[in-house]
């Protein structure tokens, strides 16, 4: 859902996958069949993850521009509901 909604959003929010618990070249394969490289940017790390509590996936963090987080989920949002966290995170800058 994200990747449907991201261009939407392009002007105001950046999208960053990373993956981890896998490798960088197996991530790397899937990538276009998770989601368009063109919308959502990607990336690997395993050391990530604990810095922003991630203990499993799919999960989403909003980060606003001066690096604060301000929202964040494990799962799949619908539509409706992932546009009023992006909305959300667009007002906060």
């Amino acid at each position: 859902m994200i990747d449907a909604v991201a261009s939407d959003y392009q002007d105001s929010i950046t999208f960053l996958a990373v993956a981890g618990r896998s490798s960088p070249d197996a991530s790397a394969l899937r990538v276009g069949s998770w989601f368009s490289p063109d919308r959502i940017l990607w990336g690997y790390s395993d050391e990530l993850w604990p810095v922003y509590e991630i203990f499993g996936q799919p999960a989403s963090v909003l980060i606003s521009g001066d690096d604060v987080i301000v929202g964040g989920w494990y799962g799949a949002l619908d539509e409706a509901a992932l546009r009023a966290q992006l909305d959300a995170l667009v007002a906060v800058g």
